[in-house]
């Protein structure tokens, strides 16, 4: 309105101002009612008209088609060697030899260091002296506890039973070798050639009636000299003990036409007394004179309180004596390190002649297997389903730009790491020929976890939940079928589902080849 129909409005009467300006509402009103209608219009006019449908913004057209699919699982790792040991020792000294450089190849078992040693091996002298003295101080505690024969042969005497109380140093028994006597017998005026070994000869023992038959076993090659000057030949008879002589009896014999001069000792067979070497009562005495024994086997118990707990004693001593013994030379075996894998000396910190403190020396050397080089990548949790061991996996380094190598996952771990309600799991992926790749170097990788050829398949967007696609009923898309005409006209389809490598997914069930399916633009920003 220009400044003339303003001041002219102005100079009307308020009335007729009224009915002017309502008549110009009116007139706005009706315009835009014209705008509605004629858009209304449009809309309908295809429609009961019969002219071309229009596209419908905001839907995706698409073919299901065959195509190869490769499923992968990127990730990021550094690089490790198969194995590698720190080599460290507890102990201190000189270091004697070391027979290995850095950068050369190693066995597992190899020497590496060797360490003066002189007093380990004190150590194990003076351990195994202990367990030696405490071996004797239990069999000293089982002897005065049960006492036993020190030779084989007869008891000859018997002198305690049971229920007698002893103390240590009481006779308990004599045990004889065997019963055969032997005695030396002088024969004067007789030359050796009179005797023979073999000859009978009759003995006379002390004062007892009746004789012995023995046998000569020996005779003097010469004559000798007896105290009063005689000249007399020995011979020695050998006879078995009639069970009551003993070597306090004294005899004599004829030989042939001879008689022995004199009175001769008779020396018994080796014998042997056992004595209490403990304090107790006697029991399981059970043995008589005149019974054969074993040397070892018991002859009673010497029942005591103290004789047990002596036992026991010696046992416990025993045993701490022999694990001494025994981590003594643990011990002097650690002063020679071996090397506990095979592989390449990264790094040799000490050399002969050093010495060493300990773990406080730190690291001796550094050893790395480089049989093969190994990497763990985290994977999420939507895709450790589809890692398996044994599938290939492609390497590649920023250090090494345009080479590809080539891995095997090797492990696949289920011990995963939450992180803000995200859980990773550890897969370990094995690189046999990895080239001019170091440990240490920052890799990325793909593992291909499943392929799928030639297979019908639809874009991931087109499959909503339920696995459900939409596929165009009569009269939904434009003539050209290129894009959607009338959304009202979209059909739902349930669907088989298999691989997807992302961007497509395939369809085992549901589609076939050519079929056309609809969906919403992940961008459009309408619902669906």
């Amino acid at each position: 309105m220009n400044d003339l129909a303003a001041r002219e409005e102005r100079t009307l009467p308020e009335k007729k101002r009224f009915r002017l300006g309502k008549k110009r509402h009116w007139s706005k009103m009706a315009l835009a009612l014209a705008v509605a209608a004629a858009l209304a219009a449009w809309a309908v006019l295809p429609r009961l008209g019969g002219g071309a449908p229009q596209p419908s913004a905001g839907y995706l057209v698409e073919t299901a088609q065959r195509r190869d699919l490769s499923v992968t699982v990127t990730g990021t790792a550094t690089l490790e060697p198969a194995d590698s040991y720190q080599v460290t020792t507890l102990l201190s000294g000189t270091i004697l030899t070391a027979p290995f450089e850095q950068d050369g190849l190693v066995a597992e078992g190899d020497v590496l260091y060797t360490l003066d040693s002189s007093d380990a091996r004190d150590a194990v002298s003076r351990a195994g002296i202990s367990m030696e003295q405490a071996r004797l101080g239990v069999q000293q505690a089982k002897e005065a506890l049960n006492p036993t024969a020190t030779l084989t042969g007869t008891l000859s005497e018997v002198y305690v039973h049971d229920g007698d109380s002893v103390t240590a140093g009481t006779a308990l028994a004599k045990i004889t070798a065997s019963n055969d006597l032997t005695i030396d017998f002088l024969f004067p005026y007789a030359s050796t050639d009179a005797f023979y070994i073999g000859q009978a000869a009759t003995v006379y023992i002390g004062s007892f009636e009746g004789t012995v038959q023995g046998t000569v076993v020996s005779v003097s090659d010469s004559s000798t000299v007896t105290s009063n000057g005689m000249q007399a030949c020995t011979v020695r008879v050998k006879l078995t003990n009639p069970g009551i002589v003993s070597d306090s009896f004294k005899a004599s014999a004829v030989i042939g036409t001879y008689s022995s001069y004199g009175s001769a000792a008779i020396s018994m067979a080796a014998a042997s007394t056992v004595y209490a070497s403990g304090s107790g009562t006697v029991t399981g005495f059970t043995k008589l004179a005149g019974s054969t024994v074993a040397k070892g086997d018991v002859l009673c118990t010497i029942e005591s309180e103290s004789s047990r707990a002596q036992l026991e004693t010696a046992r416990l001593s025993l045993e701490s004596a022999q694990l001494s013994a025994s981590a003594a030379s643990g011990s002097l075996e650690d002063y020679t390190i071996l090397a506990p894998i095979a592989g390449t000396v990264i790094e040799k910190t000490f050399k002969a002649g050093d010495k060493v403190d300990g773990v406080s020396s730190g690291t001796l050397a550094v050893i790395y297997d480089l049989s093969c080089l190994k990497m763990e990548m985290s994977v999420n949790e939507l895709d450790i389903g589809k890692v398996r061991p044994g599938q290939t996996v492609e390497v590649t380094a920023a250090a090494l730009p345009g080479e590809v190598f080539t891995g095997t996952v090797e492990r696949v771990s289920i011990n995963g790491t939450t992180t803000g309600g995200f859980t990773t799991y550890p897969v370990t992926v094995v690189i046999e020929d990895y080239g001019n790749l170091k440990p240490g170097m920052n890799v990325s990788a793909a593992i291909r976890c499943e392929t799928a050829a030639d297979v019908v398949s639809v874009p991931v967007g087109a499959v909503s939940r339920g696995n459900v696609v939409l596929v165009p009923g009569e009269g939904a898309l434009t003539e050209d079928g290129a894009n959607l005409a009338d959304p009202a006209k979209l059909e739902e389809r349930q669907v088989v589902l298999g691989v997807s490598d992302g961007a497509y997914i395939e369809i085992t069930s549901g589609l076939t080849e050519g079929d056309t399916v609809v969906y919403q633009a992940a961008d459009s920003g309408m619902g669906g």
